[in-house]
C-alpha cells in the first residue's frame, strides 16, 4: 500500500508529512537515564523484529542511519544524584538533537528508536528547533504510564528517564531546558499526556503547572479513546506546524509488553493504542515518533518490540482495509 502524499505549506517551505516521505531510523541505545539495565538493547531489538521492512511494506522508503554512541554506566559515574548522568545524558540528546534536526532538513522523517525515554529531550530538541527557524510550533502526543514530568528537585530518583516532558515544557535544569535554544520547546496547549496511572506525588505540581492535557487511564476508560484523541489532536493541531508522537511502551498493559523497565497493571488495550495510531495518522500531521522503554532482557520472545513496530506503522498509515 502506498500512503498518499500530504503537503502543508509554511512560508515558502513545503513540510511533507509522517506516511508519504523518506522514513531515517535513528537508533539511540541510552540506559543512562534508567533505574535499570536493558533498555539500551531496545533499537536492536526494534530491528529483529524487522522495523525497516515492515514500514517499506507501506511503500514507504527507508534509511536506518544507525546508532548515535552512548557512554554505558559502568564506565562512568552517576554524578549528582538528583541528576544522574547527566553531562552523558546531555551529549547524547545534543547529538540526537542534532540528527533529527539534519533528517527534517533533508525532507525525512525521523523516527527514533530508544533506549530509555530520556531520549526524548533530544527529539523534540531537534524539531522544536527546525520549526522555531520558521516561526512554527509543535504539537506533542505523549504516551505513558508516568508523567515524566520531575525535576531534580521533585524526583525520588534522580533517574533523568522521568524527566523528560517536564523539559520540554520549560521546567527542569538549565542545560536540558535549553536544548533547542529557547524554552519551553513545546507550549502546554499545545500538548497532551495519555495513559498516565502512576505520578509521584511531588510531579503532579508540576504536571498542573504546565498546562498539558493529562488523560489518565480513568479518562480513557470513562470517555473512550477515540474521544480523548480527539481532545489530544485538537490541542496538537492548534497552530503547529506538525505533531510529535512519543510513545513509551511501559503505556501498554504489561499482559501485552512485558517488555519494560517500569510496567504498571492497567495499561492501554490492544486496539486502544492502534486506533490512537491510526487517529494520529489520518490527521496527516505528524511528522515524527519516537518509540522507547523497550528491555529485551525482560521481554517474551520480543513481543515488545514487535508490538511498537506494528504501532509505529499504524502510526505511518497501515490500514485494515
Amino acid at each position: 500500500m502506498v500512503v498518499g502524499l500530504r503537503l502543508s505549506r509554511i512560508g515558502a517551505s513545503v513540510v511533507v508529512h509522517m506516511g508519504s516521505r523518506r522514513v531515517t531510523l535513528i537508533g539511540v541505545p541510552l540506559d543512562l537515564g534508567a533505574g535499570r539495565r536493558g533498555v539500551d538493547m531496545g533499537p536492536s531489538a526494534f530491528r529483529v523484529a524487522d522495523v525497516d521492512e515492515r514500514i517499506r511494506e507501506l511503500g514507504l522508503e527507508v534509511e536506518d542511519w544507525g546508532d548515535l554512541p552512548v557512554k554505558i554506566p559502568e564506565t562512568q559515574g552517576p554524578g549528582d544524584p538528583r541528576l544522574k548522568y547527566l553531562h552523558e545524558i546531555t551529549e547524547v540528546v545534543g547529538r540526537l538533537r542534532d540528527g533529527v534536526g539534519r533528517a527534517l532538513d533533508e525532507g525525512r522523517t525521523p523516527v527514533v528508536l530508544g533506549g530509555d525515554h530520556s531520549v526524548a529531550m533530544g527529539s523534540i530538541a531537534g524539531l522544536a528547533r527546525h520549526f522555531h527557524r520558521r516561526k512554527e510550533k509543535l504539537g506533542l502526543v505523549w504516551i505513558d504510564a508516568h508523567a515524566d514530568a520531575n525535576t531534580s528537585e521533585t524526583s525520588p530518583s534522580g533517574n533523568i528517564h522521568g524527566m523528560p516532558l517536564a523539559v520540554a515544557l520549560g521546567l527542569g535544569t538549565p542545560s536540558l531546558v535549553n536544548l533547542a535554544g529557547f524554552s519551553p520547546m513545546v507550549d502546554g496547549a499545545r500538548a497532551s499526556l495519555i495513559g498516565i496511572r502512576d505520578v509521584d506525588a511531588e510531579e503532579r505540581q508540576n504536571v498542573k503547572a504546565s498546562g498539558i492535557g493529562a488523560f489518565t487511564m480513568r479518562d480513557v476508560d470513562e470517555r473512550g479513546m477515540r474521544t480523548v484523541m480527539e481532545q489530544a489532536i485538537k490541542r496538537a493541531t492548534a497552530g503547529t506546524a506538525g505533531i510529535h508522537v512519543s510513545f513509551d511502551l511501559d503505556g501498554m498493559d504489561p499482559d501485552l509488553a512485558p517488555g519494560v523497565g517500569t510496567p504498571v497493571p492497567g495499561g492501554l488495550s490492544y486496539r486502544e493504542a492502534h486506533l490512537a495510531m491510526e487517529m494520529l495518522a489520518d490527521t496527516g500531521k505528524v511528522v515524527s515518533a519516537e518509540f522507547v522503554e523497550v528491555n529485551p532482557v525482560l521481554d517474551q520472545r520480543n513481543g515488545t518490540a514487535d508490538l511498537g513496530v506494528e504501532l509505529l506503522t499504524s502510526l505511518l498509515g497501515k490500514k485494515i482495509l
